[in-house]
């Protein structure tokens, strides 16, 4: 059994469009643990911020090439959650963003 903390790495708060979509649509955007389920974001989720979860959409993105001197590098591959809200159901962590 993982631990909540290591099934969610981090919020995304960043971009423009995860504050229309959490504005708009009341969806939430986490980096997860790249083992992770749909399920077990879900119950992480509900678990930590104490909120009702809809629906989960999870994705890997790829780790983009890069260069560091001479060698040819990659990024790490990483899993983003969209998590879905019910209507009224908020995460105080990002109101104030």
């Amino acid at each position: 059994m993982k631990s909540l903390h290591d099934v969610i790495v981090r919020p995304l708060i960043l971009t423009e469009k995860g504050e229309t979509q959490r504005a708009e649509h009341n969806k939430i955007f986490f980096q997860v643990a790249m083992k992770a389920n749909k399920i077990e974001v879900k119950q992480a989720v509900e678990r930590l911020f104490n909120v009702q979860v809809i629906d989960v959409n999870t994705m890997v993105v790829r780790g983009k090439p890069g260069r560091i001197g001479r060698r040819v590098a990659k990024r790490p591959n990483w899993k983003k959650a969209v998590v879905t809200l019910r209507e009224g159901d908020t995460i105080e962590f990002f109101e104030g963003v």
